[in-house]
Order: C-alpha cells, then sequence, then structure tokens
C-alpha cells in the first residue's frame, strides 16, 4: 500500500529536524559554528559556516502547492552568501520543480549534486516487535549522561570530527520532541539513531553503526525502536531520507528501510549553490 504522507509535509518535517537539531547546541558553539537559520518565505534554511563538509547547509519545506520560482530561491542564495558559507543545498521535491527548472538552476548559478531517496510510511497499522540482537548487545533510550559518547559515535561515523560538531549533537539529546536511541556491545556504544516528533509525522534522523559493528542487526533494530515511539506519540507518518543507489551500488540504509516497510517516495537531488 503506497504511504499517503503529503509531499509538504514530508519536506517540512525533515528541514525542521535539522534546524531544531542545530540550534539545540548552546550560545557559545552556535557562534563558533557560525550558525544560521531563515525561516522567510516558502522554505527553511540552515547555515553552519564552519562545517567542511557542506552537509549542515542545506534548505527544504518548499510546500508552496505551486512549483517554485526564482524569487523563491533567491532570498535562500542571499542567505547562504551574507553567512559566508561556500556551498549550501537546496533540497526541492520534484513535483515542486517547475517546468523550466533547467534554466531557473542556470540563473541562480545551481549545479545538480548528490541525490537521495525519500521514503515515507503510515504508521495505521502495528509492527512487530524489536529484532534480535546478539547475545551480549541491548538497545534502549540515551541518557544525558551518555550524550558525548553518543554524539561522538554519530557524528564521527559520518566524518564530522569536529568538537564543535559532536558538541552539537550532544546538545540535543532529551530535547523536546526527540528520542534518541543507542545499541550497546557491553558498555559500549555501537549505534545510535534519533527520532523527531512534529505533529501528525515524524523524522528518521541521523542512523549510524560504527564500522566494526555493522551487519548485525543494529540498525534494523533501531529502525523498529523509532517507529514503535512515533506510532506511540501519535504520529500518522513517518519520513527518511537515505543516498540513492547508482548502477552497481548497494546501500545498506536504504534496505534497512524498505524492509521495514518504509516506501520510496521520490528521488530528490541536492542542488547546490556555490559562493
Amino acid at each position: 500500500m503506497t504511504t499517503t504522507v503529503p509531499v509538504d509535509v514530508a519536506e517540512l518535517t525533515e528541514i525542521k529536524a535539522y534546524i531544531d537539531f542545530a540550534t539545540s547546541a548552546p550560545a557559545t558553539v552556535q557562534e563558533a559554528l557560525g550558525l544560521g537559520v531563515s525561516r522567510t518565505g516558502p522554505a527553511q534554511a540552515l547555515a553552519v559556516r564552519e562545517d567542511p563538509s557542506y552537509f549542515f547547509n542545506r534548505a527544504g519545506g518548499f510546500g508552496t502547492g505551486r512549483p517554485i520560482t526564482a524569487d523563491d530561491l533567491i532570498p535562500l542564495c542571499d542567505f547562504y552568501r551574507e553567512h559566508g558559507v561556500a556551498q549550501g543545498s537546496l533540497m526541492i521535491a520534484p513535483p515542486l520543480l517547475p517546468p523550466d527548472w533547467a534554466g531557473t538552476a542556470a540563473e541562480l548559478g545551481l549545479t545538480e549534486g548528490s541525490r537521495f531517496v525519500k521514503l515515507g510510511r503510515d504508521l495505521d497499522t502495528a509492527d512487530a516487535g524489536i529484532p534480535a540482537l546478539p547475545a551480549d548487545w541491548r538497545i534502549g533510550v540515551v541518557e544525558a549522561w551518555q550524550a558525548h559518547e553518543w554524539a561522538t559515535v554519530m557524528q564521527t561515523t559520518f566524518g564530522f570530527t569536529a568538537p564543535d560538531l559532536i558538541e552539537m549533537a550532544a546538545s540535543f539529546v532529551g530535547k523536546e520532541n526527540w528520542r534518541q536511541y543507542a545499541v550497546w556491545d557491553a558498555d559500549r556504544i555501537v549505534a545510535v539513531g534519533s527520532v523527531f516528533f512534529h505533529g501528525e509525522c515524524a523524522h528518521m534522523f541521523a542512523g549510524a553503526t560504527h564500522p566494526d559493528a555493522r551487519g548485525r542487526g543494529a540498525q534494523s533494530a533501531l529502525i523498529a525502536a523509532r517507529l514503535r515511539a512515533a506510532a506511540a506519540e501519535g504520529c500518522r507518518w513517518i519520513v527518511a531520507e537515505t543516498g540513492a543507489e547508482g548502477p552497481g551500488e548497494h546501500n545498506p540504509s536504504l534496505h534497512n528501510l524498505l524492509r521495514a516497510g518504509f516506501e520510496p517516495m521520490y528521488d530528490r537531488a541536492n542542488w547546490q549553490w556555490h559562493a
């Protein structure tokens, strides 16, 4: 059965999760990272000037109910320019791209970057229990005193090793509208995942497993735990995104989500603005 999550809800929930995550950091960390937020116009945007990967420089939530125009995007490009970032991504669902998108992209100097699969699923049916883990592993909710270890696993697994980026991640553990989970091997965290609650829709956020613990079911267990949490919060839908597969590629995260009942909604390009 095809998921019924509306495109605008899916996209808005995603960008709100990233902004809420980043702005959890203390003011001193936000200042050190050069963090800024724009909530004007039909979309919202996040800028993190001191992120060398440019990953957190993103704009989304284009829920205008009509194809976007250059006038919608110019303020976002100006926002990135004013915050001194070298590159930012505009994440626009394909149904919102105008017929003349190639001309609009050229006008603004946007280039197509990596592609992601947007997935969603309804939460109106009960799910099975948490998949079995190795005998010496356990899954649970992360407590505040475990935040730094949890954040270190999350960020370094993705390649974000700067101390301020790790502190940013540690700061949102236990925040309202969030739930953070971990899988422990004895006393060591080996896998992490979060879920963001936004009204009727929840968002899977930052599932990561330490390289030496992969292939043993940690992410499947974390997905199941987050599905149950979103249903318990009264959410109607849950969404996620992960890298699209190119020819000959295999993305384990994508297949974990498909096995958990998520359905692809569309492939979405990251349209990159460069200073």
